[in-house]
């Protein structure tokens, strides 16, 4: 038991609390820290690459045919997760993310089993996902829920691409 209250999950856009403000916080923390364990740091979100900035300052825009997760924990914004629409009876997920002062609570497992069960409430029967691979705290929470490394589907080294099967 622990008194860091209970993680509830959202979906965004069209949850209240407002979630906006905190998504942008977090993805531009996870493309900013991504940037710099890829070994090309940048200083702020302004130096980002043009398809990242757009993310941070108009999700609403980037992921509009997506569904966004975000993990509150007493009314903070605290992880998010993109589960793509379903293509082919597959899904995706991407920029999964939890906020470094709120890790081992259990923020990036309720996103991911939020984003598995409604990949399946969408018929979806094989979800997808990459991962670097110097991520392997990341790695082996996947692991542990049921997805198996695969052929990559990406050409970027370094990269780990996952499935698992609904």
């Amino acid at each position: 038991m622990n008194d860091h209250g209970e993680v509830a999950i959202v979906r965004w856009p069209g949850q209240t609390p407002p979630v906006e403000d905190g998504l942008a916080a977090l993805l531009a923390a996870y493309h900013l820290q991504t940037e710099n364990e890829k070994g090309e740091p940048v200083a702020d979100v302004d130096r980002l690459p043009q398809r990242y900035r757009a993310e941070i300052t108009d999700p609403r825009t980037a992921f509009a045919s997506d569904v966004v997760l975000v993990a509150l924990l007493n009314d903070a914004v605290v992880g998010c997760l993109v589960v793509t629409s379903p293509n082919n009876g597959q899904s995706e997920i991407k920029r999964l993310w939890t906020a470094p002062d709120s890790r081992g609570r259990g923020v990036a497992s309720a996103l991911l089993g939020a984003a598995l069960t409604h990949a399946a409430e969408q018929g979806v029967h094989t979800v997808r996902l990459s991962v670097w691979e110097w991520r392997t705290g990341a790695i082996a929470l996947y692991e542990r829920l049921g997805f198996t490394v695969t052929q990559s589907w990406d050409e970027r080294q370094q990269l780990v691409c996952m499935q698992r099967s609904l």
